[in-house]
């Protein structure tokens, strides 16, 4: 199947810049997500690929075909739309083979794409029933066999779940992932919920006003987000966010005393405010930590299998999540704390500042910071064991937590 370009796509309404210059290339096969917060311009840049939206400038192409300027009926499209905009009075059958007959494709051919695409989306059973007499989990499966039967190039999906509830969502997130992983297919989809965005992407692209803060994989994207609003917006709960300043080698938190980064990868930094940020898994109840934090309990969520405790820290709130099911009253004190190896450092710009050494993840958790000349094999992002390497000395390291699994296999270099 053929991959997508985008090459400096414009939107503005009259003098308004919805998307004011954006350039993406789309892997064949891949099943790429955008996501971002209400109107910062996906749904826009969705139908700008669909012929749907006039572009005030740029180029899309699909493989080597310009599409630009060609009707949405001759980009070899289909698209599913948070409505499902099924025709009430047919049956699902009917309105899996409108579109066919409609293009005078052969009755034969009909009922073979009818037969496969109710087999995929396991509607067998229910092509003679009207959509009133389908719960919405199976109206959304119809909208989606509608676009199966086109047999098109490239799938786009304009939030199709948001009108279901929480359980559907979950089902109907399993049948897409299932769904491409059959077809291959080429699938571009928009969402604002980061977990449909985590849980289905090949790649992640978040958007912001109209332009492009970052693209990646979903685990690049929480381990290691290039922007304050990229690390805000993917994770659920949200990140933890704490203002510090660097002075003359030290890092200085709100109600802490100095620590030294001397023998930590951000030594080189120079005098200056920066936020540091920590996932709400990384923060450690009463045990021994780089950086102890006393702390007020506001409230807890049990959840079952976790729980989730919000405190407050001076004018900041705490987000802790924990696998234990725990239960505190508002106002208990508590002891937080967290490690060297776990924190991201942003500038006042909100640029995460990047280490001096590369960082280490094993299945996707640091470990240990290396110097640059330490393993050749990891500068070049090749994924290696540990074990497999017997030139490999820690004595190198600089360990900023305990090694448990010296032969897990590294996961990705940041």
């Amino acid at each position: 199947m053929p991959g997508l370009t985008l090459h400096k796509v414009q939107k503005y309404y009259e003098k308004v810049p919805v998307i004011p210059c954006l350039s993406l290339d789309i892997k064949s096969g891949e099943f790429l997500v955008l996501v971002g917060p209400s109107g910062c311009g996906k749904s826009t840049l969705l139908r700008m690929i669909a012929g749907l939206e006039e572009m005030t400038g740029g180029k899309i192409s699909i493989g080597d075909t310009d599409v630009t300027t060609l009707p949405t009926g001759q980009r070899g499209l289909s698209m599913v739309f948070q409505s499902y905009a099924l025709y009430p009075h047919m049956t699902v059958r009917q309105n899996l083979a409108f579109g066919l007959k409609n293009m005078r494709t052969p009755p034969a051919e009909i009922e073979q794409r009818i037969a496969q695409a109710a087999q995929a989306l396991r509607l067998t059973e229910m092509l003679d029933r009207l959509p009133q007499n389908l719960s919405g989990g199976q109206r959304q499966r119809v909208a989606i066999g509608r676009s199966i039967v086109q047999q098109p190039q490239v799938f786009l999906f304009d939030e199709p779940l948001s009108n279901l509830d929480a359980a559907l969502r979950v089902q109907m997130r399993q049948e897409i992932s299932r769904l491409h992983t059959r077809l291959k297919n080429t699938m571009i989809y928009v969402t604002h919920d980061q977990v449909e965005a985590m849980t289905l992407a090949d790649r992640i692209v978040v958007l912001n006003k109209g332009n492009i803060e970052q693209i990646g994989t979903p685990v690049e994207l929480y381990n290691t987000p290039d922007t304050l609003f990229v690390a805000e917006f993917i994770g659920t709960p949200k990140i933890n966010l704490l203002p510090a300043k660097i002075e003359a080698g030290n890092l200085l938190l709100e109600g802490q005393a100095p620590v030294s980064l001397r023998n930590t990868p951000f030594a080189h930094l120079p005098a200056q405010p920066v936020s540091l940020a920590l996932r709400p898994e990384h923060l450690r109840l009463n045990e021994a930590t780089d950086f102890p934090l006393e702390v007020s309990v506001d409230f807890t969520e049990l959840q079952g299998d976790s729980t989730l405790v919000y405190a407050s820290y001076g004018d900041h709130v705490l987000r802790l999540k924990s696998s234990k099911q725990l239960r505190f009253e508002p106002g208990t004190p508590l002891t937080l704390g967290f490690n060297a190896a776990a924190i991201l450092i942003f500038d006042a710009q909100g640029r995460r500042i990047k280490p001096a050494y590369k960082r280490v993840w094993l299945n996707t958790r640091p470990f240990c910071i290396l110097k640059t000349q330490t393993f050749r094999a990891l500068a070049s992002n090749t994924p290696t064991s540990i074990n497999s390497e017997p030139k490999i000395r820690f004595s190198n390291c600089i360990c900023l937590g305990a090694l448990t699994q010296p032969a897990m296999r590294v996961a990705s270099v940041a």
